[in-house]
């Protein structure tokens, strides 16, 4: 990971870490950090709900919640939704206290509807 994103990692890891409840740490590394919980309703097997990844040029935030739900992203802000990458994915190369924030907030709103999904119980 390039030393600048060192931050960033701890940054985004730390959103995750207080809003991880009752899931699951499955991986917790210097370049990647995984919460699981539930099991995925066709496979039957544990399902990974949101990881931080560095790679070689952006640090990535995966969020399966926004995935699943796609209308948690409605008021979602366009330099939010500017740095998303895919359906659940948003890559930052720095630190940006106000998309942080953004982040958290639908990370909370995410986690709640993971955690009232019947796939979760």
């Amino acid at each position: 990971m390039p030393p600048k994103f060192k931050d960033v990692f701890s940054e985004l890891r730390a959103i995750l870490v207080r809003h991880a409840g009752a899931l699951t740490v499955t991986e917790d590394s210097p370049t990647r950090y995984c919460l699981e919980g539930g099991r995925h309703p066709k496979h039957q097997t544990p399902m990974p709900i949101a990881w931080v990844q560095a790679g070689k040029a952006y640090v990535s935030f995966h969020h399966m919640g926004v995935y699943a739900r796609p209308g948690l992203l409605k008021g979602v802000s366009k330099e939010l939704r500017a740095r998303m990458q895919g359906k659940s994915c948003f890559n930052f190369t720095s630190i940006d206290p106000a998309l942080f924030a953004e982040l958290e907030d639908l990370t909370v709103r995410s986690f709640d509807a993971f955690r009232n999904a019947s796939f979760m119980k």
